[in-house]
């Protein structure tokens, strides 16, 4: 299973296989063979490619606050492909406009804005139905919306045009 791990601002893919205490991570080409147990008190204790380590984790509605080797880290895990549509919703701003792309396969569930009306960066454009999750894509960008390329009840395809707001 992918997810993207951001710890400290930076983020980074991972791939995870294997269970029942025995996984393997992937960050890029880097691989490390792990066994991993937890105890009630939210302290795991890692093998990590023959090394041991013991993690205390504090589990928030924000992340997790991780303490490792006397270290400390705020972590953020979510699934790939819904880091892909949170950060590709804003996607596209600039000097010259915005243009909002679907960032996956779904169907259309709301429309927020038409044509002519004045939106704010963050303002709401369109919720689409996704991986069995509502995902609201917002502007990147204050302007006014020129294009809506989609209504509500809508199947769109990764990479189409669902909203094109001017500067």
């Amino acid at each position: 299973m992918k997810f993207v791990a951001t710890v400290e601002g930076r983020a980074e893919v991972v791939e995870v296989t294997g269970g029942e205490g025995r996984y393997r991570f992937r960050v890029g080409e880097r691989v490390w063979e792990v066994d991993a147990r937890r105890t009630p008190e939210g302290v795991y204790s890692l093998l990590i490619d023959g090394a041991s380590y013991v993690a205390h984790v504090d589990e928030r509605p924000d992340g997790a606050h991780v303490q490792v080797l006397g270290e400390s880290y705020a972590v953020q895990v979510e699934e790939y492909e819904r880091h892909l549509i949170r950060t590709r919703g804003g996607a596209g701003a600039g000097a010259g406009g915005q243009t909002l792309a679907a960032p996956m396969p779904g169907r259309v569930s709301h429309v927020a804005v038409r044509p002519g009306d004045r939106v704010k960066a963050g303002d709401p454009l369109v919720v689409i139905e996704a991986m069995k999750m509502e995902n609201e894509f917002r502007a990147g960008m204050e302007g006014t919306v020129a294009e809506v390329r989609v209504a509500p009840g809508q199947t769109v395809n990764a990479g189409d045009v669902l909203v094109v707001i001017a500067p």
